[in-house]
């Protein structure tokens, strides 16, 4: 096995673990942080991919390289937005999600 292999077995690891979070987690701040393992897995697939092409011979592209930068950084800004308006949900109701989202919430009233 070599090290792109196991690369690409990382990145397939990190995209099943971000969508699963996102499917299971109810909670909004759970949802962002496994959205960024989500996309870390697929930044890191995108970078095995370049660097395939690059071992078979094709030449080392430096765009996708670049792409993946970019990428990280529009990444880094996009949470830390959405980070900064589940603070501001929080102060402005109190709560982010609804009492139907969480599994302990038994909806008698006791």
């Amino acid at each position: 096995m070599n090290a792109i292999t196991l690369f690409g077995l990382g990145s397939a690891a990190l995209v099943g673990l971000g969508l699963f979070g996102l499917i299971t987690k109810p909670q909004p701040l759970h949802k962002i942080l496994c959205f960024n393992v989500l996309g870390g897995g697929v930044l890191l697939l995108f970078g095995v991919v370049a660097r395939r092409g690059a071992a078979a011979g094709l030449g080392g592209d430096p765009v996708p390289h670049a792409l993946v930068i970019t990428a990280i950084v529009v990444a880094f800004a996009a949470t830390a937005m959405a980070v900064a308006l589940l603070r501001r949900l929080v102060a402005a109701g109190g709560r982010t999600a609804s009492e139907s989202d969480h599994p302990d919430a038994g909806g008698d009233g006791a």
